[in-house]
């Protein structure tokens, strides 16, 4: 895999400590139900319903589900409010996936308990220059993953999950294509290792996955030998390379239903442990280490963005309407086209793995 250096700060990402700031204190139990019978009255009232990502506040993933709504990851998150009947869709979640809702579901109004909700990913991956970065490479077909702004996927040819990310590659290489990809660096170089494309990766990263320390997991398996490990593909190669299945969250989700196994190390944002545990509640999930040589801590295994939805916000912007989720027409509709090619390719049949294999293509 190729890399080229852009001159953009990604270990201090922008807002990163005003993010911390703003996630709001834990309401009392009281408040809490309060809330949460409200927003319940709010959803219905403005037909609206409620999508979440699996980081967000447990709060918030039963709500969604409890009111009829989905939690899942970004992309079926989009496709179920494109899908769905109701003329409001309230994402909870980070800036790109309400842009997300908002190209797939145009006629709609998209609102979100946070719109100041960021992605390290998005922030690292500015759209003019990234216009640059592909002007200067014009050979390359540009593949950029769904953790991008709107006028970042105008510019891409493909846009992809993780989830379909190493199909969508191996697919255009076998054409003889080379790859112009953005914006993280693991799993760039993941999707690289996995199909032998000649990739050139944007160097940007997830400040959760990023910080996941591999030194600290080996010891943390040797402690708990039967323990299996579940790792993300935004993380860093020296922890893919002790994962027993790397994958999407939803990859993660379904590769812990495993028979036979009843304890699991998890490298990803620690949101997903409510889901986690959630469905199978008879299983251990233990968080893998962000501690030890280097750490800074940053995110602590959770997203300070994604901690900033909660239900306070969420009952503001149900209650007034606004600011709602808006897109230039003609910048919809230039990244919506990539969006729609991954449907079509993944609709088609390109194959979707999980179960615990070493080194598995991200499912």
């Amino acid at each position: 895999m190729s890399t080229c250096n852009i001159q953009i700060d990604y270990e201090n990402p922008q807002g990163l400590a005003t993010a911390w700031a703003r996630v709001s204190d834990e309401p009392s139990q009281e408040r809490r139900r309060v809330l949460l019978a409200e927003m319940e009255g709010l959803l219905a009232q403005r037909n609206a319903i409620l999508v979440a990502h699996y980081y967000v506040h447990p709060d918030l993933q039963d709500l969604a589900e409890r009111t009829g709504g989905l939690v899942a990851d970004s992309l079926e998150m989009a496709r179920f409010g494109k899908q769905h009947s109701a003329t409001t869709l309230v994402v909870a979640g980070v800036r790109f996936m309400g842009e997300t809702a908002k190209i797939l579901s145009p006629e709609k109004t998209v609102l979100m308990p946070e719109r100041e909700a960021e992605c390290s990913l998005d922030l690292g991956c500015p759209g003019d220059a990234f216009s640059a970065f592909c002007d200067a490479h014009p050979d390359r077909t540009v593949v950029v993953y769904s953790n991008t702004s709107a006028a970042v996927k105008a510019r891409a040819d493909w846009v992809v999950t993780s989830g379909c990310a190493v199909s969508v590659v191996r697919h255009l290489h076998e054409q003889g294509q080379k790859i112009l990809w953005a914006p993280d660096r693991h799993l760039g170089d993941y999707v690289a290792q996995e199909t032998g494309a000649d990739l050139l990766s944007w160097q940007g990263s997830c400040i959760v996955h990023d910080e996941f320390k591999a030194s600290e997991l080996a010891d943390l398996k040797n402690k708990i030998p039967l323990a299996k490990v579940l790792v993300h593909p935004e993380s860093p190669r020296a922890v893919l390379a002790l994962a027993d299945y790397i994958g999407s969250t939803r990859g993660i989700l379904e590769a812990a239903g495993t028979p036979m196994i009843e304890t699991f190390i998890v490298a990803t944002d620690n949101g997903m442990f409510h889901k986690l545990r959630q469905t199978y509640p008879d299983k251990t999930f233990i968080e893998a280490p962000t501690a030890g040589a280097g750490a800074t801590c940053k995110s602590c295994a959770h997203c300070p963005w994604m901690a900033m939805n909660g239900l306070e916000n969420l009952r503001t912007i149900l209650s007034t309407g606004t600011p709602e989720i808006t897109i230039d027409p003609d910048l919809i509709e230039r990244a919506r086209l990539p969006i729609e090619r991954m449907l079509d390719f993944t609709r088609a049949g390109a194959p979707q793995t999980a179960g615990l294999v070493p080194h598995l293509g991200a499912a």
